[in-house]
């Protein structure tokens, strides 16, 4: 009796199956191609199909995985990397006047030729195509040197993260032998074309549409698209548009030249950074499009599009640690060298305090997007929640380290002769582009609960399937709560054991309050946003402090030059970390409904009845 007590109980969840969110909110991510059979997976197995990031979401720290911290460039790669680097290296800082390419708000086409000379263009288009055939991680490490000009960074990224990436992923061979040589070459620029002005996060509520025609050879494309990086010089664009197929109304892919005639783009947009990109708006007039440049299968475009943004955001993660990087390396010249009161500014404890945690940012936001371009070169489970991991760190870090970086300079960091204030506002496009930080928060929590919620739905159907005393019953609920309560040793090195200690330790906090909230909210859980926030950051601090204790401990073992101050980083990072996780999770645990959460409900419904402030001035006009 107290068996079967023990198996409702934790059946409960069930009830509450969070797998209704993907059909709210069509963002997260479909795994049903392997659903079907998890129900007769152990739990180990199950567990195996998960990436790193959502095993925390069931309290499992699969440490093996990235224990040690991964070397994911054989030597034969190193060396291509190190050869391309020093080359990029000086052509940067020759050839390339961030602060006229500003104000001009124009890549010369000198640059872009130089970009092109240097194989810029084909970083991650196979070899077989004319391309460099980089992996996942030597591609972040060329991204890091690319991110030196925030506006040669986008145009380069757009081009290949996403404009010909699905491509790359979905394209056939013909469809790949066509376009991949020109776009390696740089001889064609890529787009990618989703955002419409009704829809820009909600990206299913796109309006243009393609229609086949009678005879099943093309389909007539109409529409517009906004805010399309790279859309006045590119040829080759990736369009997402509503379909009808089967009868059914959907969203499809395709692969769209300029030369098809009906396609013209607007004037370049006046944008606060990121100046010398190309962004601006694509009309769509009858475009007539083979049926043979349908990308993947027609009615799946959403699944290209978020494939599409799913792989390529690492790559924004690594770009920020270098970004912040950059700032503190300008920040500690002018530290050092600044005096007031007869002292360097170095001396000040509120400078020194700046500039540490900067480089612990910098350190955590590199150490989590090498440990995810390790996962995904080597194979591991689809790593959209870790990729996503990262640009919401690294993004948000990079743009305090601007921002921390212009107040030790003082008023010369707000002058514009100084690079500061570009560095500001080309830095604050990263939290909104490629999916804004608070959707990809959501994305990230959902995702991760959603696997919850789906593991008890299986058991349910188990039980039902085999009773609740079968051996197999028996054999799974006990799986399930023995991965709960035992506390997973991580085997970090010795130095950092008392921090490794408190991981794991939270990770199984994580897991039992993720539960507690999925029983709690039940379906309404989608519309707690607030909650939501929470149940990411500890995700995303849990993933930074792995990665983290993960690098620090191997440069140890290893006796790198640079580990002891690698350690010092690490355990500032830990120790900051540390407390935000506990206090998330405190909320997460609170047994009544938050204040906070409350009053910014209450208030927010004042401002938004009043359309404004609301409250008097305190001198009463």
């Amino acid at each position: 009796e107290g068996y079967k007590m023990l198996t409702t109980r934790s059946l409960s969840l069930s009830r509450n199956v969070i797998s209704i969110a993907s059909r709210h909110n069509p963002r997260i991510d479909r795994v049903t191609s392997i659903q079907s059979r998890r129900n007769m997976l152990s739990h180990h197995d199950f567990l195996k199909e998960l990436s790193f990031a959502k095993n925390l979401f069931f309290g499992n720290f699969a440490a093996e995985r990235i224990f040690p911290y991964p070397n994911p460039l054989n030597e034969e790669t190193r060396e291509t990397v190190q050869m391309l680097l020093d080359p990029i290296n000086r052509f940067f800082k020759d050839k390339v006047d961030s602060g006229k390419i500003d104000k001009e708000a124009k890549i010369p086409e000198s640059v872009l030729q130089g970009l092109r000379d240097l194989g810029l263009f084909g970083l991650q288009i196979p070899q077989e195509y004319n391309g460099l055939g980089l992996t996942n991680s030597a591609y972040a490490r060329v991204v890091e040197t690319v991110c030196t000009d925030a506006s040669i960074a986008v145009t380069l990224l757009a081009h290949q993260s996403i404009g010909l990436k699905g491509i790359l992923l979905f394209g056939n061979e013909q469809q790949k032998q066509k376009y991949l040589p020109r776009l390696a070459s740089g001889e064609h620029m890529a787009a990618f074309a989703l955002t419409e002005p009704s829809s820009g996060s909600d990206a299913a509520s796109i309006k243009s549409r393609a229609v086949l025609s009678e005879d099943g050879k093309h389909y007539l494309l109409n529409g517009s698209k906004i805010w399309i990086s790279n859309g006045g010089w590119a040829e080759i664009f990736t369009v997402f548009a509503r379909t009808e197929v089967d009868g059914k109304d959907k969203i499809t892919a395709f692969i769209v030249e300029r030369g098809f005639g009906g396609l013209t783009s607007g004037p370049p947009e006046h944008k606060l950074g990121i100046k010398g990109s190309n962004t601006c708006a694509l009309n769509f007039d009858n475009v007539k499009i083979p049926v043979e440049n349908v990308l993947g299968q027609a009615g799946e475009g959403f699944k290209v599009a978020m494939s599409i943004l799913n792989n390529g955001r690492f790559g924004l993660g690594a770009g920020a640690a270098a970004s912040i990087r950059e700032v503190l390396d300008l920040a500690v010249e002018h530290a050092i060298t600044r005096k007031q009161f007869n002292e360097p500014l170095s001396n000040f404890g509120l400078i020194r305090e700046k500039l540490a945690n900067m480089a612990a940012d910098a350190y955590a936001g590199e150490s989590m997007a090498y440990l995810t371009t390790s996962l995904i070169d080597r194979g591991d489970p689809e790593c959209s929640i870790e990729a996503a991991m990262c640009k919401v760190f690294g993004s948000e870090s990079a743009f305090s380290a601007v921002n921390e970086g212009i107040q030790i300079m003082g008023g010369t960091g707000f002058m514009a002769d100084y690079p500061f204030e570009r560095m500001m506002r080309d830095a604050r496009i990263l939290s909104i582009f490629e999916g804004t930080n608070e959707i990809l928060r959501l994305m990230i929590a959902l995702n991760g609960l959603k696997n919850v919620g789906d593991r008890y739905t299986d058991l349910q159907k188990h039980i039902k399937q085999s009773g609740y005393f079968a051996k197999s019953t028996f054999q799974l609920v006990k799986d399930i709560v023995y991965s709960k309560i035992k506390q997973r040793e991580i085997p970090a090195h010795p130095k950092f054991a008392k921090e490794a200690a408190t991981l794991s330790q939270n990770t199984q906090l994580f897991s039992t309050n993720c539960e507690r909230v999925l029983r709690l909210h039940k379906k309404k859980i989608i519309q707690e946003q607030l909650t939501l926030k929470r149940v990411a950051d500890i995700a995303i601090d849990l993933y930074a402090q792995s990665a983290v204790i993960s690098r620090a401990s191997r440069a140890l073992a290893n006796n790198e030059e640079s580990a002891e101050h690698e350690s010092r980083l690490a355990t500032l990072f830990l120790t900051k970390s540390k407390k935000r996780i506990a206090t998330n999770l405190q909320a997460l645990r609170s047994p009544e409904p938050l204040v906070y959460d409350q009053f910014v409900d209450a208030v927010a419904n004042d401002i938004i009845e009043q359309k404004g402030y609301g409250a008097k001035h305190p001198l009463g006009f």
